[in-house]
C-alpha cells in the first residue's frame, strides 16, 4: 500500500495548472480592439462616404456615430460580463445597453426633426440590411466562440447582446460608408432589424451557450 503522504504528494503533481479567465473588461476590450480593426480594414477597402469631412460639422451625424460606438462598447461589455454565471457582481453595468439604446432612439428622434424637408431616399433598400449583416458575420463568430469557453447562466440575454454587439459593427460601418441623409431609409433598413436580430440572438444564445 502506498505511503499516504506519498500519494497525496503524486497526486498535487499531477494536477493540471487552470489558467484563471480574464476580467470581463479585459475581456471586452479584447473585442473592441479586435472590432476596431475590423472596421478600419474594412473601411480601408470600402472607402468613407465621399462627403464625411462635411458631415463633421453635422452635429446630429456626429451624435448618432458616437451613440452606435457606445451601444457597441455597452453591448460588448454587457456580453462579457454574461459570460460569468454571477455577472461579475455588476448587473446593473450588464443592463446598461439599455439606456444606451434609449438615447439613440432619442437622438434619432431628433434627427429626424431636424431632417426637414426630408432627404430623398436612395434607390437602394435592404441590400443596407444585408451589407450590414454580412460585415456582422465575423464579429459575431468571435465573440460566440469566446462566451464558449465562459458559464453563461444568462445565455438568452447574452445571446441578444452579443448579436447585438456584432451588427452594431455592421451598422457603424455602413453608416460611415454609405452617403445617404435620409433618416427615414437609416431608420428602416440600418436599424429597425436590430429588432430581428436580437431574437436571433436568443435562439443562438440558448443553441451555443446553454450548457
Amino acid at each position: 500500500m502506498e505511503n499516504m503522504e506519498d500519494l497525496v504528494a503524486r497526486l498535487a503533481q499531477d494536477v493540471a495548472v487552470v489558467k484563471p479567465a480574464p476580467h470581463p473588461f479585459v475581456l471586452s476590450l479584447k473585442w473592441t480592439g479586435a472590432a476596431a480593426i475590423y472596421l478600419v480594414v474594412s473601411l480601408s477597402i470600402s472607402g468613407l462616404r465621399p462627403d464625411w469631412l462635411e458631415k463633421l460639422h453635422s452635429l446630429w451625424f456626429v451624435a448618432e456615430v458616437v451613440a452606435l460606438i457606445g451601444i457597441f462598447f455597452f453591448t460588448s461589455l454587457s456580453a462579457a460580463l454574461l459570460g460569468f454565471p454571477d455577472q461579475y457582481q455588476k448587473r446593473k453595468l450588464t443592463m446598461a445597453p439599455i439606456w444606451m439604446f434609449a438615447l439613440f432612439l432619442l437622438i434619432l428622434f431628433f434627427a429626424g426633426q431636424a431632417d426637414n424637408p426630408p432627404s430623398p431616399l436612395p434607390v437602394h433598400s435592404f441590400q443596407c440590411t444585408l451589407g450590414i449583416t454580412m460585415m456582422s458575420l465575423f464579429p459575431a463568430v468571435w465573440t460566440f466562440y469566446a462566451m464558449r469557453h465562459y458559464a453563461s447562466t444568462h445565455y438568452r440575454l447574452a445571446g441578444i447582446f452579443a448579436m447585438l454587439s456584432a451588427f452594431s459593427v455592421g451598422a457603424l460601418w455602413l453608416r460611415l460608408h454609405e452617403a445617404t441623409d435620409s433618416i427615414v431609409h437609416v431608420v428602416e433598413w440600418h436599424y429597425l432589424p436590430m429588432l430581428f436580430i436580437g431574437v436571433v440572438g436568443i435562439w443562438l444564445g440558448k443553441r451555443l451557450l446553454k450548457w
